[in-house]
């Protein structure tokens, strides 16, 4: 294995040893598995093909000061990804099987987790794929659920450093009643061409509004959205926004700071009332937000409003507070109160 450079680390797809693999056919699963192929063969009719029968999950592994190896919250990721297998008609793995299977993943690629000291982690991928070859529009009960493993340091390549949104006038991430709500693969399709025009124009992030009347905020392309307002902890109330599990870690952290939390709908004028904003989601954890701007096309220049709280790459104090504690208790620094490490 190639010398890894811990502190240079991205999050990106990265060849580790193994891969764990389950498959449920005939109504039962069969025998865990690890491969060390990295590669899944597949009839080309399956339905994950054609039609994106697939979900995922993301968390992360993290090594601790003590020397302690835990994962951050997977009941909650195994609880997400049942409700969202449950919406497309697939089986899914108990709590049990998808941390064991976790688990496991971390064991046998130990040498690709960044030891403590780096701000780096490992990355988990569990994916759900519907392998069944058929043409017709119904679930079919049989899938692969797959366990893979990155090294990983920040999303954006800097470690709490904020950054530029906008809010593209012409694209929607997910209409009223659909899939918004849900981690499948096929939500994440339709952001890859926004995101290629925003970051060519500099913005490392894409703030989404309600598709019905576009009126209130609802998450980024990438993770939930959170703003600062006094003393409040202040994020969207949307069926339409995926349940960050990170999210719920911050609106659990802002209430032992004392903090209100805010869960509700956020009308597009109240971004003019935060003191800070953020993204947050696993990768992330919290992107602050310098600016957001909004652009009725998002590949032309025009920009009709700006909304900014800091200075492009600074952190305002409430972020730098709940990115300190969560990241504290993932790498073992603070006592973890509420039990959210699983230790391996």
């Amino acid at each position: 294995m190639a010398q890894i450079d811990w502190d240079s680390l991205g999050f990106d797809a990265y060849r580790t040893r193994t891969v764990v693999l389950a498959h449920y056919k005939d109504g039962a699963w069969g025998k865990i598995e690890t491969t060390e192929t990295f590669s899944f063969t597949f009839d080309p009719f399956a339905q994950g093909l054609h039609y994106a029968i697939s979900c995922f999950e993301g968390l992360k592994a993290f090594h601790q000061k003590n020397g302690d190896i835990i994962m951050f919250r997977p009941d909650r990721n195994a609880a997400r990804l049942q409700r969202t297998a449950a919406f497309l008609g697939l089986p899914a793995p108990s709590e049990e099987m998808f941390i064991e299977m976790c688990k496991l993943c971390v064991k046998n690629n130990l040498e690709f987790l960044p030891p403590y000291g780096h701000q780096a982690s490992m990355y988990l991928r569990p994916l759900l794929f519907a392998p069944h070859p058929q043409m017709q529009l119904v679930p079919y009960p049989e899938v692969f659920f797959a366990v893979m493993c990155a090294p990983a340091g920040s999303y954006y390549g800097a470690h709490l450093r904020s950054a530029a949104a906008v809010i593209p006038g012409d694209y929607d991430r997910a209409a009223p009643k659909g899939t918004g709500s849900y981690k499948l693969s096929a939500n994440y399709a339709g952001t890859f061409v926004p995101y290629q025009i925003a970051h060519q124009q500099g913005y490392a992030e894409l703030l989404y509004l309600n598709s019905a009347t576009r009126e209130f905020v609802d998450e980024f392309g990438s993770s939930n959205f959170f703003g600062i307002k006094g003393n409040s902890y202040v994020t969207p109330l949307s069926d339409s926004v995926l349940p960050s599990i990170t999210n719920m870690t911050l609106q659990e952290v802002a209430a032992d700071f004392g903090m209100k939390v805010e869960k509700r709908p956020v009308p597009l004028e109240e971004l003019s009332e935060f003191s800070e904003t953020g993204g947050c989601g696993p990768a992330v954890v919290i992107t602050p937000i310098s600016h957001i701007d909004m652009k009725p096309v998002l590949s032309g220049n025009e920009v009709s409003r700006t909304f900014r709280y800091l200075p492009d790459g600074e952190v305002g104090p409430a972020c730098t507070k709940l990115y300190k504690r969560i990241t504290g208790i993932q790498f073992g620094e603070l006592e973890d109160t509420h039990g959210w490490c699983y230790k391996i």
